[in-house]
């Protein structure tokens, strides 16, 4: 829908503009308060912290990782695992993915978000598997709190969908697409060989060649007070792995040992993350870590996150190798991965985890 203009109060009593998207808004050249829509409370005592050297996310050597080495690739395997079990985040540099096609992605997709808005409009859909949809916030419809981002999803995997506009944008995201894929499925071997698996296992298994995989562009404009508004509130994901870059602004906090740590990125390393998916089949020995993304009064932050998950009629399981191995109980039941989706679409999923619909009950 185009923005509309009619008038919301404000907390401060002053009036500005109901818009469809946060850019519109932050774009007022007199807004210097967050209207009470998108006034979002955070708990005092759960400041990001990235200046500790204890809470810096653990970095993986990708070249390692596929290096011809047998001991190498067994060292950098174990601090895969090492990683999985005590972050649900880590780092991944030497990748082998331009940093110019990395950057060439987010000016591509910084050149979407400045379109006008009456040619974003034919991309506006709340069909959650359409194939390419843009929109903001997250539910503006039923939601109490406004986000303050705009977001273009598009589906890269197992059909490739582009944009036609702006120019350049397809040829850009088909190759990052491609080349950021080749790096989760190394990623996805490496976490296999983690857990004592074939290589391939969970491959085969999530059925991963016909796998889900979503570029999520996310804009964050520089916000008048950014201690009130929240760009994405505390949420997990819901695939197998995500990989996520940013521009220069930082923005991403992970929950960490109870408290909120302020990621710094490594200039050109890819950022991953365990998601449900994962937790799900490592019967919660991988976790899904809680994440969020807050905003700043700088500049703009844009953040292209691309989560991999099974294909969409697959269910994942706890593993039974895994199971036996431990001599543990399955916690959770099968889910096909659409209707798990369908379950993250849900507002109620940014408070409470999907998971717990899928916890085994225990009598």
């Amino acid at each position: 829908m185009a923005p509309t203009f009619t008038s919301m109060e404000a907390s401060n009593g002053h009036e500005v503009p109901k818009v469809a998207s946060i850019k519109t808004l932050a774009d007022t050249a007199s807004l210097t308060f967050v209207p009470s829509e998108y006034t979002y409370t955070k708990n005092p005592n759960e400041q990001g912290d990235a200046n500790d050297p204890e809470h810096s996310i653990p970095i993986i050597d990708f070249a390692l990782l596929t290096s011809g080495s047998p001991d190498q690739r067994a060292k950098v395997i174990q601090e895969l695992r090492r990683a999985c079990e005590e972050w649900g985040f880590f780092q991944v540099t030497n990748h082998g993915v331009p940093e110019s096609l990395m950057q060439s992605m987010i000016d591509a997709c910084h050149r979407f978000f400045d379109l006008p808005e009456e040619e974003k409009k034919e991309f506006q859909t709340r069909n959650l598997l359409d194939p390419i949809k843009c929109g903001t916030s997250f539910n503006v419809d039923i939601e109490k709190v406004h986000l303050w981002r705009d977001f273009l999803k598009v589906i890269a995997h197992p059909e490739f969908n582009s944009l036609y506009k702006p120019a350049g944008y397809s040829e850009v995201s088909l190759e990052f697409s491609k080349r950021t894929r080749e790096v989760a499925t190394e990623i996805l071997k490496g976490i296999s060989e983690s857990l004592g698996l074939e290589a391939d296992y969970i491959a085969k298994a999530m059925n991963w060649d016909r796998g889900l995989q979503i570029l999520a562009a996310n804009y964050y404009p520089a916000c008048p007070q950014p201690d009130k508004a929240i760009g994405l509130p505390p949420h997990t994901d819901h695939g197998l792995v995500t990989l996520l870059i940013q521009n220069e602004m930082g923005g991403l906090e992970v929950k960490h040992k109870d408290q909120w740590v302020l990621v710094n990125a490594t200039p050109g390393a890819f950022i991953v993350n365990i998601g449900d998916q994962m937790q799900i089949l490592t019967n919660e020995k991988y976790k899904s870590i809680w994440h969020r993304a807050v905003v700043n009064n700088k500049a703009t932050r844009i953040s292209i996150a691309v989560p991999h998950g099974p294909s969409l009629d697959t269910p994942a399981l706890p593993i039974p190798e895994l199971l036996e191995r431990e001599g543990q109980n399955p916690k959770y039941v099968g889910r096909t991965y659409e209707k798990f989706m369908e379950l993250q679409a849900n507002p109620a999923a940014l408070t409470k985890p999907c998971l717990d619909h899928l916890r085994v009950k225990h009598n």
